[in-house]
Parts: structure tokens; C-alpha cells; sequence
């Protein structure tokens, strides 16, 4: 198993899946926004979702997510998490993704690597400190995104 290692290029490229919760109970959205870094003295990885999306209210109601990538062949299944709501039915097996619990949280059999993160820090994204290109491209009809930072506590791999 090959892990890219350009942080720039895991999120924009590769796509990866953001989950909340635990058990039978949690949520899952492709997400191509986000960055590792360290804050705090912690390694960390931060993430967008609008209060629009169902994933939201995981990640409000869990102090942990995961964030998983995946190899190339999985391209179809992140493209069916990323567009379709949980709300609206069981995307996971739609997708053709095993569950599998994971300390704290989910992920999913096959991810090539699982970022177990602790939520150290959120607030919303604000459009008064936005260029306004940004706004009218990204929040004209929706709320702005809430950013969460969390602490990386595992890193799993396949």
C-alpha cells in the first residue's frame, strides 16, 4: 500500500471520507476540502461541513471523527458518498463500503489509511472576513462551513 505523502494533494485529488459517530449510528461524507498540520503542539487535521449536511449533526454530537483515503478504485464509492444524503437512504451500501468500528468512531474496510481524530476546536467560517469572490462562489444560497480541528489520537492503515 502506497500513501501519497503530498499533504497538499489528499484532500483536492484524492477525495477522502470524513465519518462521525459510532455503532449503527453514524454518518459519512466525501469531503476534498481540508489540511494536517500541528497546532498546539498536536498533530492535527482540519475539515469543512456546512450545517446543511447531515454529517453535521454527527460531528456535533461525537468529540471524535475519522477521516479515511482510499485507493483509486474506490473513486465510484466516494463519488456516491459525496452526493448522496443519509438522510435519504443507506448510501454506504450503495456505495459497496464495509463498516468497520474503529476506537472511537467508524471507518471503513477499504481505506488505505483511517486518521482517528479527537474535536480540539470549531467555529464557523464567516463571510465578513471572506473575498467577496469567495462568498459569491461558494455561499450565496447556503450557510458558511463550520471548521473543526481535530487531534489525530490513531493513524490505521490497511
Amino acid at each position: 500500500m502506497e500513501f501519497q505523502t503530498d499533504i497538499f494533494s489528499q484532500f483536492n485529488d484524492k477525495w477522502a471520507l470524513l465519518c462521525a459517530g459510532e455503532g449503527d449510528d453514524f454518518n459519512a461524507m466525501t469531503i476534498s476540502w481540508g489540511g494536517m498540520g500541528t497546532l498546539w503542539g498536536k498533530d492535527v487535521v482540519t475539515v469543512y461541513v456546512k450545517p446543511v449536511r447531515y454529517t453535521w449533526q454527527f460531528m456535533e454530537r461525537n468529540d471524535y471523527f475519522t477521516v479515511s483515503f482510499y485507493p483509486p478504485e474506490c473513486r465510484r464509492a466516494l463519488e456516491v458518498m459525496g452526493t448522496k444524503s443519509g438522510r435519504d437512504g443507506d448510501k454506504v451500501s450503495e456505495a459497496g463500503l464495509t463498516p468497520v468500528p474503529v476506537e472511537h468512531g467508524v471507518s471503513f474496510a477499504e481505506a488505505e489509511l483511517t486518521m482517528v481524530c479527537r474535536k480540539i476546536y470549531s467555529q464557523d467560517l464567516s463571510r465578513d472576513t471572506m473575498p467577496e469572490k469567495v462568498v459569491q462562489t461558494f455561499y450565496t444560497r447556503e450557510e458558511p462551513h463550520r471548521m473543526y480541528v481535530g487531534e489525530v489520537v490513531a493513524l490505521l492503515r490497511r
